[in-house]
């Protein structure tokens, strides 16, 4: 398993980046996204516990699970399915701070479940899902922040 860690502060309220970031029908507004979806509401927010988002990031596509949701804090999730040989532990969008500044903390524990090439396929993804990660915090910043 490896984990990916993504840190960003954003000059924005804490509870618009949480909104954006938990806005799963609205990913398709940052960069690489093609596709998203809930298909399963969550409770008592839509968005949330239970809630199901299938997201299209071509090649790759997963489904999604909220497992924890506190507005405007924290979002719990883990992937399901994907249309590879995934094995997801869990990831975590945690939001802090003030009414001025948020900091956002990303984090993701997986692997890639190939019979041969494990480690270094699971290397390849970390590195990819570090670079969406970062993008997507980008992307909030520059439609939330001074970014």
């Amino acid at each position: 398993m490896r984990t990916v860690r993504v840190e960003k502060s954003i000059s924005a309220p804490p509870e618009a980046v949480f909104e954006m970031l938990t806005d799963h029908a609205g990913y398709v507004r940052f960069r690489g996204v093609k596709s998203a979806e809930r298909f399963r509401d969550g409770e008592p927010d839509p968005n949330g516990v239970g809630a199901m988002r299938r997201i299209g990031i071509p090649p790759v596509t997963f489904e999604e699970e909220i497992t924890g949701f506190d507005r405007p804090h924290r979002m719990d999730y883990v992937i399901r399915k994907a249309n590879f040989p995934f094995e997801h532990e869990g990831g975590s969008i945690e939001v802090t701070g003030d009414e001025r500044s948020a900091h956002v903390v990303w984090t993701s524990t997986f692997a890639v479940a190939t019979r041969f090439a494990s480690g270094p396929a699971t290397a390849l993804a970390a590195a990819a899902v570090r670079t969406g990660f970062s993008r997507m915090l980008a992307d909030v910043d520059a439609r939330l922040g001074t970014g």
